[in-house]
Formats: C-alpha cells, sequence, structure tokens
C-alpha cells in the first residue's frame, strides 16, 4: 500500500519525460498529440469525465485506441496533459505591471472560476496530479508573486491564497456542476433552478429552513441564477480581500487595529 501510494505521488507526465516525447516511425498518418490532447477536452467539456474512454477518444479521432497510444501512454498522462492545455486559456496579470494588487486578485479569482465553469471536469483533476505542467505553474506562480504584494509576512502567504483560490475552487466547482446538471436535463440554468425551487417547496422537511431563506434570497436580487451567482461571487470576493487588508494592518501593527 505504501509503495502504491508513493508510486501515485510521484506519477506525472511531466516527470517522467512523456509530455514531449515523440515515438518512432509507424505512427497513424493525420493524428498528433496536439490533435489527440484537443478532441479529449472537447469530449471532456461534451460528456464529462465519467463518460470519457480511450475508446471514445479514438471513436471520436476515426482511429483505432491502438493508434491513440503511439502518442500517449496511459489516459491518465492524457487526462494530465488536457488539464494544463486548459489551465492556459486563463489570463494572467503581470505581477511587475504596477497594478494594484487587489485588482490583480480579483482577475486571477474571477479567471480561475471562469475556468472552473467552462470545464466542470477540472474540478474533479486538480487534486488528482501533481499540477507540474508550465501552464499550471504558470498560474501558481503568478498567485504567488500577486498574493506576496499584498504586504503579508512569508509565513501567512500559504494561508491567504488558500482562503482566496479554495473559496473559488469550491464556488466554480458547485457552479460548474449547476451548469451540467441542466444541461443534461435539456434546460437552461433558470428552469433547472425554478424545478429545484418547487421540488424542495413540496418536501413537508425544508418548510422552515426555506422559509427563512426567501427573504435572503429576495434581499439578494436578481433575476436570474447567473445575476445572482455574480453577486454572491462578488461580494463574497470582497469580503475576502477585506479580510487580507485587515490582516496586513494587523500584522503591521497599525494603531487602531
Amino acid at each position: 500500500m505504501a509503495k502504491s501510494a508513493e508510486k501515485a505521488a510521484r506519477s506525472s507526465v511531466w516527470l517522467e519525460g512523456k509530455a514531449h516525447r515523440r515515438r518512432g516511425g509507424g505512427q497513424p498518418s493525420g493524428l498528433d498529440r496536439g490533435r489527440i490532447v484537443d478532441v479529449t477536452v472537447r469530449l471532456l467539456d461534451a460528456e464529462g469525465l465519467a463518460k470519457f474512454s480511450m475508446r471514445r477518444l479514438a471513436g471520436e479521432l476515426s482511429v483505432t485506441a491502438m493508434s491513440v497510444y503511439w502518442y500517449v501512454d496511459t489516459k491518465d498522462d492524457l487526462l494530465e496533459l488536457a488539464l494544463d492545455q486548459v489551465m492556459g486559456e486563463m489570463r494572467l496579470p503581470d505581477p511587475d505591471a504596477g497594478e494594484d494588487w487587489r485588482d490583480q486578485v480579483r482577475a486571477l479569482a474571477r479567471e480561475y472560476r471562469t475556468l472552473l465553469v467552462r470545464h466542470p471536469w477540472v474540478s474533479a483533476l486538480v487534486g488528482v496530479f501533481l499540477n507540474i505542467g508550465p501552464h499550471n505553474l504558470a498560474f501558481s506562480r503568478v498567485v504567488q508573486q500577486v498574493v506576496r504584494r499584498t504586504g503579508l509576512p512569508a509565513k501567512r502567504l500559504t494561508s491567504t491564497i488558500s482562503a482566496v483560490f479554495q473559496f473559488v475552487y469550491g464556488y466554480g466547482t458547485l457552479e460548474g456542476h449547476l451548469a451540467s446538471r441542466a444541461a443534461a436535463g435539456g434546460v437552461s440554468v433558470d428552469e433547472y433552478f425554478q424545478q429545484a425551487l418547487s421540488a424542495v417547496t413540496a418536501a413537508p422537511q425544508a418548510a422552515d429552513v426555506l422559509r427563512e431563506s426567501r427573504e435572503i434570497m429576495a434581499a439578494r436580487g436578481g433575476d436570474t441564477v447567473a445575476e445572482m451567482l455574480e453577486r454572491d461571487f462578488e461580494f463574497a470576493l470582497e469580503l475576502l480581500i477585506a479580510g487580507i487588508e485587515a490582516m496586513v494592518a494587523r500584522e503591521s501593527g497599525t494603531p487602531g487595529d
């Protein structure tokens, strides 16, 4: 068991020199790793992680499953490559551009949330792999550089990064799941929300909680689910930024804190 865990912890397409390796002759014509990864991402977006298989991928590529293995050794290697590829979709701020760190934290948080919603399968894979592909590392590096500029001491940086980006991870994951459930039912997110609300309303055991929630939900505002989610996310993000500001003041011993 220990050896198996150790192997899993060390396993990565980026560690084993396989990420850019090319095999010898005999590869199927018209196929390359870039196309394979692109189609993998498209299938994961359309059908989800649970339905993805090398056989399904091969069918989409109009080749045999064995043909795919000319370019990637395992399904996990392919998923790790796909994960890093979509991480590259995020627009990263320049930590040296002289912008306020608050604006850059907001930008990073919004980009990460958008990624998780656009590709719901990403959240399931983030904790599976070591996340040391070039795009993952670029994101991590910029996050660290921006959070350093808050003025917090080094011993507080990992906690700060966790507070912001684990919040975004959770929020984006749930939002992505909501969109996936609606799509699977062939309805819009707003229609799915109304169906779910009707179902909850009909459950006697939920009556008290729902009655208490109605006032809160009405006060939140927003005519659509997207508007409600946007308002909640932005205010929660501002709470986190305000918390960072307060902790900077506390750490620096600002009078009156």
